[in-house]
């Protein structure tokens, strides 16, 4: 009976699959859109952790958005990304939508980006970039290499809105966040379609409300469309009286691999750059994989013998791959990052969960 029925089944199953009207219309387990996504992971172990809840992941095609006031290394994350994605395909392009004109050479110079492998696009409104983007998409096929870096959401007005000031109208564009909606709308299904990355800068405004907390500009199109979304903070970093940089926070506001409202702290100095180990001493403190026993000195752990190592750190000498490496291997953090930071891919129903709601109804 049972080997009949799943008969039937198949055939229907073929014979739907081949009356649909979309040439990609598969059998889920076959469909080439429910592989495996694309990992592409950064040299930051902590900024891959705010991606994906995982040290060894990093980001995924699709829309990723950095959100945050004015001078918020929000433009310089998102290269990093791009950096990241053209490193692991030396055949990559990056096409680079400029509508802030803010982002000197040097930023790309600093990340070692080949600025030959980078398309400028420079965009004056929302039409330019809605006509520009959606060629652009319509063009690639599933396969090629193209990451997308829009710089910024937040200060890209529409044509109606410059139209208005040329013609001295005053009145308020009340159709932005509606084109906004639409523009990302159309573009959402094309980047998962092709596989490829789109990273964004959006700005935010404060909320009128006695706790106000920062909302990302642009209407909840784009929010809806991101499949990641950063709102970045930063707390001053100081020598004494002199400022030598910034710890940069990304709140996780949205995310589908890592826990949304986790707090990921990116160190950032004037003479160093990024701090490729910042946000790990942290975790290893609150793992137990270092102890911190006195005189601000810092000494691992090892978490198969519960030995405790001699050689105590300075917190400016953990910033090194000789001190992080046999951390960052260990089975346990990893485990303990995961269970930290990911968002959870165990059964959401459960039998006695079932038979619970069952029991009280």
């Amino acid at each position: 009976m049972a080997t009949k029925t799943l008969t039937a089944t198949n055939s229907l199953m073929d014979r739907l699959r081949r009356t649909s009207t979309i040439s990609d219309t598969e059998i889920l387990s076959s469909s080439k859109y429910f592989t495996k996504k694309d990992m592409i992971t950064t040299p930051v172990p902590a900024l891959n952790i705010a991606l994906s809840g995982d040290w060894e992941g990093g980001f995924c095609p699709g829309l990723t958005l950095f959100a945050g006031p004015s001078k918020h290394f929000k433009s310089l994350f998102s290269l990093v990304l791009a950096k990241s994605y053209l490193d692991k395909y030396p055949d990559a392009v990056l096409i680079f939508y400029d509508c802030e004109f803010g982002t000197p050479a040097s930023y790309f110079n600093s990340l070692g980006i080949d600025m030959t492998r980078v398309l400028h696009t420079p965009i004056m409104n929302m039409e330019d970039f809605k006509f520009d983007v959606m060629k652009q998409l319509e063009g690639l096929t599933r396969g090629e290499h193209v990451i997308f870096v829009v710089d910024s959401t937040g200060n890209m007005s529409s044509k109606k809105e410059m139209e208005d000031a040329i013609e001295g109208k005053s009145v308020q564009d009340m159709s932005r966040a509606k084109q906004m909606k639409s523009i990302f709308r159309m573009i959402t299904p094309y980047l998962h379609k092709l596989d490829v990355p789109m990273i964004a800068v959006a700005h935010v405004y404060m909320t009128q409300e006695m706790f106000s907390k920062p909302i990302v500009s642009g209407g909840t199109g784009i929010y809806l469309s991101s499949d990641t979304i950063f709102i970045v903070g930063r707390q001053q970093q100081k020598d004494g009286t002199e400022l030598i940089g910034f710890n940069f926070v990304l709140n996780v506001e949205k995310s589908r691999y890592s826990r949304e409202k986790t707090k990921i702290f990116i160190q950032v100095t004037h003479e160093g750059g990024i701090n490729k180990w910042s946000g790990l001493l942290d975790m290893a403190l609150e793992s137990g994989h270092v102890i911190k026993p006195q005189n601000a000195r810092y000494s691992r752990v090892n978490m198969d013998t519960g030995e405790i190592e001699i050689t105590k750190y300075k917190e400016v000498d953990t910033n090194n791959a000789i001190f992080w490496n046999p951390i960052l291997a260990s089975s346990s953090f990893k485990e303990w990052v995961g269970d930290k930071y990911k968002v959870s891919s165990g059964t959401m129903l459960t039998d006695e969960s079932i038979d619970a709601e069952l029991a009280a109804d």
